[in-house]
């Protein structure tokens, strides 16, 4: 009964490394952001008023994905906490101390929504980055 009972947690421990994994590649996308806002704050000079204009514009999009990663962040560790209760749960099925099916479906729901929620916004802090990062059109070599 408890090999059966480890076999039937261990597709949810998959998650959970699946859950790091991401959660390692989004905070190493904070750090970044940290320290670029970081270095933005260090070199501010607001007598340069058409450099302190750019430099403002990027902290306010620094800002904005900082919180975006944070959000993302949070329903990781929601979805991972929610496992952990749901792979407690399968043990206390396997133990036969009671019936809870419905519960261990509805964490398994739950997570689920946890975990998409947190992929968009990772999705969204991509696209906020690109669109930051884009190169003016006057820096580019055209072919003409």
């Amino acid at each position: 009964m408890l090999v059966q009972t480890i076999q039937t947690a261990l597709a949810p421990v998959f998650l959970l490394v699946a859950v790091g994994g991401l959660l390692n590649v989004i905070a190493a996308r904070l750090a970044r952001v940290v320290d670029r806002s970081r270095n933005l704050v260090d070199r501010y000079e607001p007598e340069n008023t058409v450099q302190c204009a750019r430099d403002r514009a990027e902290l306010t999009q620094l800002d904005r994905r900082m919180d975006v990663i944070n959000w993302s962040i949070a329903l990781c560790v929601a979805c991972g906490i929610v496992v952990c209760a749901m792979v407690a749960m399968l043990f206390l099925m396997g133990s036969g101390q009671g019936m809870l099916e419905t519960p261990v479906a509805g964490a398994f729901i739950l997570a689920m929504l946890f975990l998409l929620l947190a992929l968009i916004l990772f999705m969204i802090e991509v696209r906020l980055a690109i669109k930051t990062i884009h190169v003016p059109m006057e820096l580019l070599e055209r072919k003409d």
